[in-house]
């Protein structure tokens, strides 16, 4: 089989790829490969028994038509500040136009024209005035939410439209290998994701790589065995807050999303906030391994009583260091060894305290956990010394911006760790060193979320289509 372009993983890089070609009336033979199902045919068991049971052979939540972001919180941030370090690459007025573009995208395919953060000046400046006394800085990035389930339904526009528009989508397929000869990609090795059926090689001269934070890890043992150049990027470690929506109400109406950035003493490595959902439910993703990560999701119309956000301590390490992504599991193996294999949870109070939180004292608490599953238990345990101090810190600073916030019923889940740690050297045109293979989206690590991964595949698109 014999492609012009080979695209591997249909998150938002992939799709937005893919899409643009179609859009720049590309008329070539276009594969989109992907581990796990149609969009459609998503669906996570726990939504009714409550419970995690580790579906195999992959997460619903991560793997599928759109990757993970069907199911996130569904946020598009339209400010090139926002989301990895893809504007360093091709400037920020590029990036800025870009988003503008990639965003009217989105609007054609049903998202809400509402733009969250542009009004409320006063309120706005009120924050960032709390945020300077207390030591932050507030991003100001407007939102567009799709809400979670609003988020599947665009995606499965866009899958329909693909296909509708000749491009083949290969499901439940797995790129186990790279075919590279003389410095130069030839091909894909793959091999069916769910029944393990014979190897089959496809060839192309143009492949791009764009399997997300869930391909992190087997894009790394990429770029060992086939000398694709790379570097050690940054490990981002941390937890998922969640307090009552009273606290964050004034936050959550003038900005919807607070993005804000420190540098706690006393080790002054960066930690933000990331990933806010107001009304939101905390909820849990399943990576390989049966490795359990926490995150959180906000839909248009479901609503909790409860606001969740990530608090996350950024560390860049240096030789002999070059492992960041088995670090971030390292650490999340060790918070699933105490929950049992379930995420954990711990009273802010109790981490003061030097103790362990128990199940009887949650169900006596004001937050109420929105996620059903998780183990009473101590992160304190699990993670390590320098980020977890950094996350304290972080708290009693934003406790300044929001009085409440570091109530000693906050509510902290681990681990939340983002595994976009290995970095791609990739040139303007996302090329790596080799010859014909390009690298996108989160997986490459110059981005984070949906919009700036989405960007990354329309201008890859135009790269091809000049």
């Amino acid at each position: 089989m014999i492609y012009d372009v080979i695209i591997v993983g249909a998150g938002p890089s992939g799709i937005f790829t893919a899409l643009e070609l179609i859009r720049k009336g590309y008329d070539k033979k276009i594969l989109l490969i992907e581990k796990g199902t149609r969009i459609e045919k998503r669906n996570c068991p726990k939504d009714q028994i409550l419970e995690c049971v580790s579906c195999k052979p992959y997460c619903h939540i991560t793997t599928g038509f759109s990757g993970a972001g069907a199911f996130s919180d569904g946020k598009l941030s339209l400010s090139y500040e926002v989301g990895g370090d893809l504007p360093n690459l091709i400037g920020n007025r590029v990036a800025q136009e870009m988003i503008n573009y990639t965003d009217d995208i989105y609007l054609e395919f049903g998202a809400d024209s509402k733009v969250e953060g542009l009004e409320n000046n006063e309120a706005i400046k009120e924050i960032r005035r709390k945020s300077i006394e207390a030591g932050l800085k507030l991003v100001d990035c407007p939102i567009r939410h799709l809400g979670t389930e609003k988020a599947q339904e665009i995606y499965y526009k866009i899958q329909e439209y693909l296909i509708k528009n000749g491009v083949e989508i290969r499901f439940n397929t797995l790129v186990e290998d790279l075919i590279i000869e003389n410095n130069t990609i030839k091909g894909i090795m793959t091999i069916d994701s769910t029944r393990k059926k014979e190897r089959e090689e496809i060839l192309s001269n143009k492949v791009i790589i764009s399997t997300g934070r869930k391909g992190a890890d087997w894009l790394k043992r990429m770029c060992i065995n086939h000398e694709i150049n790379h570097s050690s990027g940054t490990v981002d470690i941390g937890v998922r807050v969640e307090v009552r929506n009273e606290v964050m109400e004034k936050v959550n109406n003038v900005l919807y999303e607070s993005k804000l950035i420190g540098y706690p003493a006393p080790f002054r490595n960066k930690v933000r906030t990331f990933c806010q959902n107001p009304g939101g439910f905390v909820s849990q993703e399943n990576y390989d391994d049966d490795l359990a990560i926490v995150n959180g999701h906000s839909y248009k119309d479901k609503k909790s009583d409860n606001t969740n956000l990530a608090i996350l301590s950024s560390h860049n390490f240096i030789e002999p260091f070059n492992q960041p992504i088995e670090y971030g599991k390292k650490v999340s193996e060790l918070v699933n060894m105490l929950g049992d294999g379930k995420i954990l949870v711990q009273r802010y109070g109790d981490i003061l305290d030097g103790k362990r939180t128990w199940q009887e004292e949650l169900n006596r608490s004001n937050v109420k956990p929105t996620l059903p599953d998780a183990v009473a238990g101590d992160i304190t345990s699990a993670i390590p010394y320098r980020p977890m101090l950094n996350i304290l810190n972080f708290i009693q600073s934003l406790n300044i911006v929001v009085p409440g916030f570091a109530s000693r019923e906050t509510l902290l889940y681990g681990p939340e760790v983002k595994f976009y740690s290995n970095k791609i050297n990739i040139d303007q045109n996302f090329e790596t060193n080799i010859k014909g293979l390009h690298s996108l989206g989160d997986s490459s690590g110059w981005t984070r979320g949906l919009m700036m991964a989405s960007v990354m595949g329309v201008m890859m698109a135009r790269n091809i289509s000049k």
